[in-house]
């Protein structure tokens, strides 16, 4: 493939995106389909066809307000995007209907895109009209949002490289290989201030250099899509929404470190993410984006994908190579890192599918572009996971910085049913309960760890004044207890003596002493774990005994 192929390709993708007639498209992502989108897409399909309709049918990944599946996309030419919401079976014939007419259902409309902007390609102009339809950037929950790593979710096929074609899939690729030396690539990345996304928010930038300077006939890079969190699917919706940014984001990393191969580490319990990943690895090596000689360059690079059995601690990097390698998945010490001795004993890049995903951007946009975008030294975006007792749920892309009352209140509207909220937890099992008298904490790596949370991969679980805080850190002791590998005695005894603790305060018969040894215990694991998972497990134990002790006391023998 060529420049001028990459250019054709482009324009048979737009003739999908925008054709020349309605194109009607459902989220399909699981989100979409759980809440019986595939129905709504056999219901469309039928009614297209008994009606004899020239109308494109399609399917895209999730824009990210999960809250309103299914969401159906109409594109009548020359009018704005329609995002509808919250349809059923039985709304298809009315829809059907009304976009033959060159309309759209006004009880369904959730709001219109005229314009939408892929970031690294030209925008996408759909047309005007429909002014009694909200604006996108008009509705609240997308209000605050900035979209980067979702920046195609929702609007193009999964399933079709000739769509990611349309909005400027691979151009940053064919630019780093004919435009840019690898370690002009890198400079880059460094400018850009990108920090790793998976939780320890390292420079994306110093972490490549590492390999790279390794001297090795042999370097692989990973792509860690573990995710386990409870209440998180993140990367899932961006693995099942727009694979092939995370395949161009490696590929790119993979010419800038000197590797020649790459591997996708999936856990098995996202068969629709696995099944979209493979899709678009055979796309493109049928299209000579894999294999050899890629854009006639002197690089080559191949691409395959593991399957994970679901161990939390495999989103550890040691751990996850381990799994690749067949043996158990468990942590090693380090140093070596694995940018020195990493797969089969090479030097290896991880990074999470969230970071590859920015790659693409920084390296069309440029680093400062990138770097603009934030908050010092946490520069970029965020997608989280707004979860639990609040009004709107979803996927939110914000500005790394942003306050949470910011996702609690203005995006995820406050509790349900007018409750008070009392905190959210970040961070996945691993993180702290930041109570609300704190909400004004930027969302960015070193505040979230100066209130006792972490950044990890993106969770945000909102609890309500119905919620018991002990029983939330009981539970989250008891997810990292089962998860832990075992490897060290830390985390493996002191976990489950932490449990015990717990279940002794919640029946109501612990004393002070147990909640005094509770707390040096904590303390005593984050202090002396071997890997990540026992380093952080204490936070939800630590952040409510510091905020919230109260609870904790009323429930202690003599408690009055």
């Amino acid at each position: 493939m060529d420049l001028d192929a990459l250019k054709a390709a482009r324009q048979k993708g737009l003739q999908k995106l925008l054709p020349d007639r309605p194109r009607v498209a459902v989220g399909l992502a699981t989100c979409g389909i759980a809440a019986g989108g595939d129905r709504v897409y056999a219901a469309l399909e039928a009614a297209i066809r008994d009606r004899g309709l020239d109308m494109e049918l399609a399917k895209v990944g999730c824009i990210g307000y999960c809250r309103e599946e299914p969401l159906v996309n109409i594109q009548i030419p020359g009018k704005p995007c329609v995002i509808l919401h919250r349809v059923t079976e039985a709304d298809a014939e009315e829809i059907v209907r009304a976009v033959a007419a060159g309309d759209v259902p006004r009880r369904l409309a959730l709001c219109r895109v005229e314009t939408w902007d892929p970031l690294v390609g030209e925008k996408l102009d759909f047309g005007t009209g429909f002014d009694d339809i909200p604006a996108y950037a008009d509705i609240p929950y997308f209000a605050p949002q900035r979209k980067i790593v979702l920046r195609d979710a929702g609007f193009i096929n999964p399933e079709d490289i000739d769509e990611y074609f349309a909005v400027g899939g691979y151009r940053a690729l064919y630019k780093a290989l004919t435009e840019m030396t690898p370690e002009a690539v890198i400079d880059e990345v460094i400018a850009s201030g990108l920090r790793g996304r998976g939780g320890a928010g390292f420079p994306t930038g110093t972490k490549w250099n590492f390999t790279k300077v390794e001297k090795s006939l042999r370097k692989y890079i990973i792509c860690n899509a573990d995710e386990g969190d409870p209440g998180a699917y993140m990367n899932r919706n961006e693995m099942e929404s727009d694979p092939h940014m995370i395949l161009e984001g490696m590929l790119i990393g993979a010419y800038a470190i000197g590797a020649r191969e790459g591997i996708i580490y999936v856990r098995a319990e996202y068969p629709l993410a696995i099944a979209r990943l493979t899709r678009a690895m055979e796309e493109a090596r049928a299209h000579g984006l894999l294999g050899k000689n890629i854009f006639g360059t002197d690089f080559s690079f191949e691409l395959t994908l593991a399957e994970g059995a679901g161990a939390f601690v495999c989103g550890e990097e040691t751990a996850l190579i381990a799994s690749i390698e067949g043996k158990t998945g468990r942590p090693r010490p380090r140093p070596p890192f694995p940018a020195q001795k990493g797969l089969w004993g090479m030097p290896t890049n991880i990074n999470n599918v969230e970071t590859w995903t920015n790659i693409p951007v920084i390296i069309s946009r440029g680093g400062d572009w990138f770097a603009g975008i934030g908050a010092e030294k946490n520069t970029g975006t965020k997608v989280y996971s707004l979860v639990g007792e609040v009004q709107r749920v979803g996927l939110v892309e914000v500005p790394l910085g942003t306050p949470i009352r910011t996702l609690v209140y203005d995006v995820g509207n406050g509790g349900i049913d007018g409750r008070d909220i009392k905190a959210v937890q970040t961070g996945g099992p691993s993180g702290g309960c930041i109570p609300a008298s704190l909400f004004d904490t930027p969302m960015d790596y070193e505040h979230l760890t100066a209130v006792g949370s972490i950044m990890g991969s993106g969770g945000v679980v909102v609890m309500d004044e119905t919620t018991s805080m002990v029983d939330t850190a009981r539970f989250f002791i008891g997810f990292t207890h089962e998860e832990s590998c075992g490897k060290c005695a830390p985390c493996r005894e002191g976990l489950k003596h932490m449990l015990m603790i717990l279940d002794k305060i919640l029946s109501g018969k612990a004393t002070r002493e147990n909640l005094d040894l509770l707390e040096e215990l904590s303390g005593t694991i984050k202090k002396t774990s071997l890997c990540g998972l026992g380093q952080t497990a204490p936070n939800p134990v630590l952040t409510t005994l510091k905020y919230f002790r109260n609870e904790y006391d009323a429930t202690l023998k003599g408690a009055k």
